[in-house]
């Protein structure tokens, strides 16, 4: 590197977006993930030691997938080398294999290769990696935002440890903000200071995405003035301009939070599809994890509509299987029809009620016996011990039915279950009565 590549170099780093200037570039610093890289894990492990065998990177945006590509490059004794999948092409790979090849041969040196969205490569580009992984010529690192056992080669998959990246923690992205705004490596030349309600407003609006807090951080130093005591104030009104939200009231792990998803589920089971999809709005604009929104859904479909329309669980647990392989944006339209759905079905609580009911038969009741006749009979000797010789098998009988003990002696003409009139459930008791007739 010449004098002026080194100055150009020099530039660029001071220019870059803070969230590049703040980086990690040791595993000490890194912020969050502990689950992945606590000390007593293996990935932490196995930076430490250099002794990485091909990983992948999946998580949502801002949670550290490049950070940690970084810091292994930093510490690795391999050479490291990076392509993006977005503007990569065959050539690329081609010259990243023969560069692997050379320092395998020539220099007995191991080579890393970082593919940033690994998900963006075809199945060819995908294919053409996988002999080089298997014959060890490199050790893939791959990060991506989708889920990787729908996006990424089942092969490479087999032949490479997944590691989940969490979304970070509100006292993560809070340090994160805090490091932004007074170290060296952030922001202190600015002389700006941060309340204490915007630092909680932009760790709770950001979702767990470090870049999206960093990068409000940055537009509200360099956009604000100076107050008359020298300083840059980063107050709730600026943090809220900078990511172009309003700061709506909810702290995801406060009263807010617990108040807003009462809210939503009430507003479902009492049939206000307005109302319903209002709460869903106001969790995603938040930042609601998509995930937690949707097994509420499904929990409301069983509890509160049940059988009066059994489709409703359908909808709820397609939407949830939905929302995990789509993402954001687009999950907000998958969850607006199944609250819609469900809010407007028609309501039960039937099964819940069974449910609790059978429970408590079970936990104060005691009994003593299964009736012999529903015993099982597949063994020798079963027969003489009575078991199963006098069940009725229900398809034999006109209507498939016929009468027999099923509850336990002790729990004779005992109902749990029992259907409303509502919908579906309306039918159950006209097919109840036409097979007891």
């Amino acid at each position: 590197m010449d004098l002026f590549d080194y100055m150009r170099e020099k530039n660029k780093e001071k220019e870059s977006p803070l969230a590049s200037r703040l980086r990690p570039t040791e595993l000490g610093e890194v912020v969050g993930q502990e689950h992945i890289i606590g000390k007593d894990k293996l990935l932490y492990r196995a930076i430490k030691a250099d002794k990485l065998s091909s990983v992948i990177f999946y998580g949502p945006p801002g949670t550290g997938k490049t950070t940690l590509a970084k810091v292994i490059a930093n510490t690795t004794s391999a050479e490291f080398l990076q392509l993006n999948a977005t503007s990569s092409g065959k050539k690329d790979m081609e010259g990243v294999i023969a560069k692997a090849k050379d320092n395998a041969g020539g220099h007995d040196k191991k080579t890393i290769l970082f593919i940033d969205e690994i998900h963006r490569f075809n199945k060819g580009q995908q294919d053409y990696l996988l002999p080089f992984v298997e014959d060890g010529t490199i050790i893939l690192i791959g990060a991506t935002t989708e889920n990787p056992y729908f996006e990424v080669n089942g092969a490479l998959i087999s032949r490479s440890v997944v590691f989940e990246l969490k979304p970070l923690s509100n006292e993560a992205i809070k340090t994160l903000i805090k490091r932004a705004v007074y170290s060296e490596k952030g922001m202190s030349a600015y002389k700006a200071e941060i309340d204490d309600d915007a630092l909680d407003f932009l760790a709770d609006i950001s979702g767990g995405d470090a870049r999206t807090a960093l990068n409000a951080v940055e537009l509200g130093v360099l956009t604000t003035d100076r107050s008359d005591d020298g300083i840059i104030h980063i107050t709730i009104d600026v943090a809220s301009e900078c990511v172009q939200k309003r700061a709506v009231r909810y702290d995801k792990s406060g009263d807010s939070h617990y108040d807003t998803i009462s809210a939503f589920i009430k507003s479902m089971r009492g049939s206000d599809p307005d109302a319903a999809v209002y709460y869903l709005a106001r969790m995603l604009y938040a930042g609601e994890d998509i995930k937690f929104i949707a097994r509420r859904i499904m929990i409301c479909a069983a509890e509160d509509v049940s059988n009066a329309d059994p489709y409703a669980l359908v909808v709820a647990v397609s939407a949830a299987q939905a929302v995990e392989r789509i993402g954001m944006p687009e999950s907000q339209i998958i969850l607006a029809q199944a609250v819609t759905y469900v809010a407007s079905a028609p309501k039960s609580n039937s099964a819940v009620m069974a449910i609790d009911m059978a429970m408590e038969a079970v936990k104060n009741e005691k009994i003593n016996t299964i009736p012999p006749h529903l015993q099982d009979a597949h063994y020798k000797s079963a027969e003489k011990l009575g078991r199963g010789t006098e069940y009725k098998y229900a398809h034999s009988y006109p209507k498939h039915y016929v009468k027999q003990q099923y509850l336990p002696d002790e729990l004779i003409g005992r109902r749990f279950y029992v259907p409303s009139d509502n919908g579906y459930e309306k039918t159950i008791q006209e097919y109840f009565k036409y097979i007891s007739y």
